[in-house]
């Protein structure tokens, strides 16, 4: 954990739910942005349960979201930054994916990085990088 804090800081970077193109087949059938919202209203609650201190940074899927994330990332020192699956496994998001990967690592060289599969696992996502006491 950073120095700065005694709590572990999570960082959950994930798509604006209302900028998803929810027709892409690689997204389950049935999501939609109040779905998304819910998910990540779970997310965030599961880590707030854990003690943790955590940060929302959504982004939209165009050349804007590694700028966003670069101003999120220098408001605080983060232990671990999750990147969302709705970013991560749609095919057509592989840049915005790269883009967002390379930003944490040149802006949080310190933090780990973690994937979820959905918003509702990100608390155990960022779980794995974080020892237990």
């Amino acid at each position: 954990m950073s120095e700065l804090h005694d709590l572990p800081r999570v960082l959950f970077v994930g798509q604006e739910p209302e900028t998803v193109d929810f027709s892409d087949p690689a997204l389950p059938p049935g999501f939609n942005a109040a779905k998304i919202h819910a998910g990540i209203s779970v997310g965030m609650q599961q880590m707030a349960t854990r003690g943790w201190h955590a940060d929302l940074c959504l982004v939209r899927p165009d050349e804007t979201a590694p700028i966003a994330l670069e101003r999120q990332l220098s408001t605080a020192a983060y232990d671990c930054v999750v990147i969302g699956g709705g970013i991560r496994i749609p095919p057509k998001s592989l840049l915005l994916f790269e883009a967002l990967v390379n930003t944490v690592h040149k802006c949080a060289p310190n933090a780990s990085i973690a994937f979820n599969t959905r918003p509702e696992d990100t608390a155990d996502a960022a779980a794995r990088w974080f020892k237990e006491e």
